[in-house]
């Protein structure tokens, strides 16, 4: 059974962000933003490190990661829970293994690293008001988040 299915990689593709929580050394946690990602196949997720030292380093001192996605506005996603591998600019097999970051990234974003995190297991994150407020629909959550955030949803969105 594929760990990312189809509901979790819609959920990736439709991500702007994604955050990737590593930890260092001295066992402190980072929680760092990642923008250029993308599935790879049915168990791994590709991250570009494009200015993240701190993800960097903790990867090499421990490669369990989480990675989570959510949609601000449906107020749902995932946690990918997974170990990570650095492939940098200089090491065999980087440019397959970016291949996917670098098209994402364009030259205006200098991969320096490709992040490949084997996932073992991704789990539903949904907001309390699910449990707490089962009587309000997907349309009445959307149109509560749109009001929270002063937005309005584009017109193919409505």
């Amino acid at each position: 059974m594929a760990v990312l299915d189809a509901e979790v990689q819609a959920a990736i593709a439709a991500s702007v962000l994604c955050w990737l929580a590593t930890i260092g050394r001295d066992g402190a946690p980072n929680v760092s933003p990642k923008e250029i990602f993308c599935a790879v196949g049915e168990d791994r997720l590709a991250i570009a490190d494009i200015a993240s030292p701190n993800s960097v380093t903790n990867i090499r001192a421990n490669p369990q990661v989480c990675v989570s996605f959510v949609d601000v506005f449906r107020q749902k996603g995932f946690k990918l829970n997974g170990t990570a591998q650095l492939i940098g600019r200089r090491d065999p097999g980087f440019e397959e293994a970016a291949a996917s970051l670098l098209r994402l990234a364009g030259p205006a974003f200098p991969v320096r690293h490709a992040i490949l995190i084997t996932v073992r297991k991704a789990v539903r994150i949904i907001a309390p008001s699910y449990v707490l407020r089962p009587e309000m629909g997907d349309a009445e959550r959307l149109e509560a988040a749109y009001s929270r955030y002063g937005v309005q949803p584009l017109p193919d969105e409505a």
